[in-house]
């Protein structure tokens, strides 16, 4: 393909993958009628597609055949990406280390458009801590990890980035236009992001981005129930972020460009 010619998708594997990232932001298997008109796809064609799938093992089909959800293909291709991931296997330790130190939920996340993913985590070791998962997708403008990344980004550009409405996944979301600019400009003055309760109630949530790229596309975070959230635990946990900070920094040269 020279520079010059024009992109003509396929639509058959723009269909596939239509599927797959609509199975993967389920929460549940899907039927086949549902899916046709999620996905705008007609049955006899969404039907086809979906038995090489099955066949293929990127798609498993439940008892009775006609609901369906990600195979195990899928997760050996995604746990492909991680091991291969640069990023990924540099702040292993840095993640182990915030991890030993506080006992708290860890979590790498990388900016996806409006949303971040995480791509690595840390569990807490208490009973009550934060429900995650790695892969999992969420609003940016609600997370901390989101917000930091978000501020590294010029506020003119934020406007076209982000999915207007925002939406708000608990009270606490912030949702305002100007209240969210206003809030990353605060991010960006003081370096770090702080998410209370508004991916989940009850949780607070602090951040700082990775200065691997620029503008920095992956950030650490520290959950905290806020029932743990203690007069001098943001400083902590801030000076504790800024120190894994440095270490990245010190360790870039490590990482290909």
């Amino acid at each position: 393909m020279t520079t010059g010619d024009a992109y003509q998708p396929v639509k058959s594997a723009g269909r596939t993958l239509d599927v797959l990232e609509t199975l993967a932001a389920s929460s549940e298997r899907r039927s086949l009628v549902d899916l046709a008109r999620t996905l705008g796809i007609p049955k006899s064609s969404l039907h086809g597609i979906l038995r090489t799938m099955v066949q293929r093992g990127w798609v498993e089909a439940d008892g009775t055949g006609t609901r369906f959800g990600l195979g195990v293909r899928a997760l050996q291709v995604g746990a492909a990406y991680l091991e291969t991931d640069d990023t990924v296997g540099l702040l292993g330790g840095v993640l182990d280390g915030l991890s030993r130190e506080f006992g708290e939920t860890v979590h790498l996340g990388r900016l996806d458009g409006a949303h971040v993913v995480y791509m690595a985590k840390r569990e807490s070791v208490h009973p009550l801590r934060l429900y995650s998962a790695i892969g999992r997708r969420l609003p940016a403008h609600a997370t901390a990890l989101g917000k930091v990344l978000l501020a590294e980004r010029p506020p003119e550009s934020l406007d076209k980035l982000l999915t207007w409405p925002l939406a708000a996944l608990t009270p606490d979301t912030v949702t305002d236009p100007d209240a969210l600019h206003a809030e990353l400009d605060l991010v960006r003055g003081r370096g770090y992001a702080v998410d209370r309760g508004e991916n989940t109630e009850g949780i607070v949530c602090f951040a700082m981005a990775v200065p691997l790229h620029s503008p920095a596309n992956d950030a650490i975070s520290l959950s905290v129930p806020a029932a743990r959230i203690g007069a001098d635990t943001e400083d902590r946990v801030v000076s504790a972020l800024g120190r894994a900070v440095a270490q990245v920094r010190a360790a870039r040269r490590l990482l290909t460009a």
